[in-house]
């Protein structure tokens, strides 16, 4: 039994009348007929009696129709969440994320968005390393992630996309000799102790932060590493030493903290989102036209 011989069952039954009924499907009345007939011999009972007064639906078609309606209805149903899982609107999502990244205004834009527009698909969240997102995006453990690129894989597996960058500024204890000053150099704080990322979790930050520090002539010397930007922070607060941070931490403020834009000219702190190449997720697609919507840098992809 096909989906159209119901339609046409419960076209006649509620027409009780085989003229409206073609009218109301917008089909000619002879092949109505002819599907009528089909369908009672295929369901071995008579549904219909012709009189005087129209169309009547027997015993058998009563109990059937409220049936056939339904089975219709459920059709229905299947066929909208057909059609919006291919949109990318009903299913799950798992993101990753540098914990740094939870600073980044434009991070919280696109997922602020995403859930707005796909208010069914269960978005979930979980903080990992970079490193740990490329190998995550590679398993199918998570289907998008925001990195710190480089990020090994890239054109290989994965498809990075920059979506910001952000200049690096200093991170001092409020105690510190400079942090009164309007801007400071990078050189000037050579002799402190640095709060850094491990390089084996941060590596991309990590290479970042040491780099500007050689670019202004001088080796950092950490002190302390700290896998959460908060912690790094907390750790600046607590006096352990001085760090170098994307802007966007200065946003959210912490007692004891300084931050201190710098003199010197140093790469920026940028951040990306990366996917598996040719993932066949609709809610992936659907993430990423988000971002490229967005275009939150107003720069270039990967």
């Amino acid at each position: 039994m096909e989906l159209r011989h119901l339609r046409y069952f419960v076209a006649v039954a509620e027409e009780r009348h085989f003229g409206r009924a073609a009218e109301r499907l917008r089909i000619a009345q002879p092949p109505l007929s002819r599907q009528i007939r089909d369908l009672e011999k295929r369901l071995g009972v008579k549904l219909f009696e012709r009189g005087r007064r129209g169309t009547e639906p027997t015993e058998a078609a009563r109990i059937l129709l409220p049936e056939a309606r339904a089975a219709l209805a459920h059709a229905g149903r299947v066929e909208r969440m057909a059609k919006r899982a291919g949109r990318g609107e009903l299913g799950s999502l798992a993101v990753g994320f540098v914990g740094s990244a939870t600073y980044a205004a434009a991070v919280s834009e696109i997922l602020r968005r995403f859930r707005r527009r796909f208010p069914d698909v269960e978005l979930t969240l979980k903080e990992m390393t970079t490193a740990e997102q490329a190998r995550g995006l590679n398993d199918g453990l998570i289907g998008v992630g925001f990195v710190r690129p480089p990020v090994g894989g890239e054109g290989d597996y994965l498809n990075v996309r920059v979506v910001l960058e952000e200049p690096l500024i200093a991170a001092l204890p409020e105690s510190h000799r400079l942090s009164r000053e309007e801007s400071i150099r990078l050189a000037d704080l050579s002799g402190d102790p640095f709060v850094l990322f491990p390089r084996r979790l941060g590596l991309s930050f990590y290479d970042l932060a040491v780099d500007a520090c050689r670019g202004a002539g001088f080796e950092p010397r950490v002190s302390q590493e700290a896998t959460h930007m908060q912690t790094i922070v907390g750790l600046v607060a607590a006096g352990t030493g001085v760090s170098l941070v994307p802007v966007s931490v200065a946003e959210h403020r912490k007692t004891g903290v300084a931050y201190r834009p710098l003199e010197d000219e140093t790469p920026p702190a940028r951040i990306a989102v990366a996917s598996r190449l040719g993932n066949p997720s609709h809610t992936v697609g659907a993430f990423l036209r988000i971002v490229e919507e967005l275009d939150v840098r107003g720069g270039s992809s990967h």
